[in-house]
């Protein structure tokens, strides 16, 4: 069979691709082995935040009376096993979702594993009674996404010694956790497991949490998980993990020299490793480096006819950044000329509490590129929204050239951060300035008025401080 788009994986980046190709006229196909959606829809971004979300009623629920309820049958009790159930009915009903969406789009789902081969312009798929069958495409889209990176020294059983996946279904709260980690999967396990009672311990490699963000902005990450009394051990290194019979031992080397901490469980959330294995990729002549599939502009490999997007090439590996090369890689197949994605105003967001959130250049940054700045901070702790929401916890930090007023980066730290942070992406995209921002009117009482007064404080003119 033939088709003018094949699309190897059904994740953020292989769904939309298809959906994209279709909508512009070329008969699409995908092939997916597992659920629609991917794993950042089934086993990632979407199951993650609707255990959060219970995490956070359940925090809402314990600190009722703070809020005027008073609860009369006892003492709250989590219960683990109903909250991975609502998770798994989420991710459920969203990949039902974009199953709905690739039938709506009249894009043919085609169920196995998909591989290319040595003959151009075919993908052979694999179904799960091991019959292979061979299709023809003019162009082949390859997002096949990533899973967790597994290291030797931290074996992982999936009973003592787990990654984000085994987390995601766990049965039994664990008493203790030792998270190797602090990006956004280790940062927000531990805010999860925490939340519901089990003593957290990050282990972090780099200097400051969450290393990818503005520094003032991991200080304050840290010093809330202090707070949550999640034990934070940055500059420190782990040398080995080993399994026992009642949990888990870690050897560390850091600020204090060695030490071993003990643990029932260590959750592994030291990145992830893209899947580029068994795909086809030699077979076909496409050129890798560095364990990543090396593409063009227009997300072109070095087959003829075959592109890569998502988590499989050097970009940063989030859904929106796979989506958005998703559309520019679908749009160029179907002959248009679309913009380059702006790696600049990728915006990140951390789902801890509270929130992390983040578009454009930390601080250190910007000063080593050279820019003379103009920084404008408001603290949620002079935002009406904020003390009337129970939690005054955060900051709002805007970094501008000093010579043109525009916006070089935004760095968020507070509830509720991640939706605000689309205004100061979108500033960026623009190429607005800092009175650009000032003088736009913001609802009141909102946080997102913290924007607002960040830009009217970098110029000394924040009503609110």
């Amino acid at each position: 069979m033939s088709y003018d788009v094949i699309v190897i994986g059904s994740g953020p980046g292989g769904y939309a691709a298809a959906i994209r190709c279709a909508q512009l006229g070329l008969r699409t196909a995908v092939v997916e082995r597992a659920e629609p959606g991917g794993t950042c829809l089934n086993w990632g971004c979407i199951p993650t935040k609707a255990l959060l979300k219970s995490a956070e009623v359940f925090r809402y629920a314990s600190h009722a009376a703070d809020y005027g309820v008073g609860i009369a049958d006892g003492a709250l009790k989590p219960d683990l096993p109903k909250m991975v159930e609502r998770s798994r009915t989420v991710a459920e009903q969203m990949s039902k979702g974009i199953d709905f969406l690739l039938k709506k789009n009249k894009v043919e789902v085609i169920v196995g594993t998909g591989a290319l081969t040595d003959v151009p312009h075919t993908v052979e798929v694999a179904a799960s009674d091991g019959v292979t069958t061979r299709y023809e495409a003019r162009h082949i889209v390859l997002a096949t996404g990533a899973r967790p990176r597994e290291f030797p020294f931290i074996p992982v059983d999936g009973e003592r010694i787990i990654t984000s996946r085994h987390a995601l279904t766990l049965k039994e709260l664990p008493a203790s956790m030792v998270v190797i980690g602090s990006g956004a999967i280790g940062a927000e396990f531990a805010t999860f497991f925490s939340t519901l009672g089990t003593q957290v311990t990050v282990v972090e490699y780099a200097p400051n949490l969450a290393p990818l963000e503005d520094e003032e902005i991991s200080k304050l990450l840290e010093r809330s998980f202090r707070k949550a009394k999640i034990a934070v051990m940055t500059g420190t290194e782990v040398k080995n993990v080993t399994a026992h019979g009642s949990g888990c031992t870690v050897d560390v080397v850091g600020k204090k020299g060695e030490q071993v901490l003990e643990a029932e469980v260590v959750l592994s959330a030291v990145g992830i490793a893209a899947n580029i294995e068994h795909i086809g990729l030699e077979k076909a002549g496409v050129r890798t480096e560095r364990g990543k599939v090396v593409v063009d502009e227009h997300y072109r490999t070095s087959a003829e006819g075959v592109y890569a997007i998502g988590d499989i090439i050097p970009t940063a590996a989030l859904a929106h950044v796979a989506t958005a090369e998703a559309i520019h890689c679908a749009e160029f197949i179907a002959g248009k000329n679309p913009s380059p994605v702006n790696y600049a105003v990728i915006p990140s967001c951390v789902y801890t509490t509270p929130e992390v959130a983040s578009v454009g250049m930390t601080e250190a940054q910007a000063s080593e590129r050279g820019y003379t700045l103009r920084i404008g901070k408001f603290p949620y702790t002079a935002s009406g929204k904020a003390t009337a929401a129970g939690n005054r916890d955060g900051m709002v930090k805007l970094i501008f050239d000093a010579d043109t007023d525009r916006l070089l980066g935004a760095h968020l730290f507070g509830l509720n951060v991640t939706e605000m942070v689309a205004e100061p992406s979108l500033v960026l995209t623009l190429g607005a300035t800092a009175q650009d921002i000032i003088r736009t009117i913001h609802s009141h009482p909102t946080m997102s008025e913290g924007i607002m007064e960040a830009a009217a404080a970098a110029h000394g003119e924040a009503i609110h401080l």
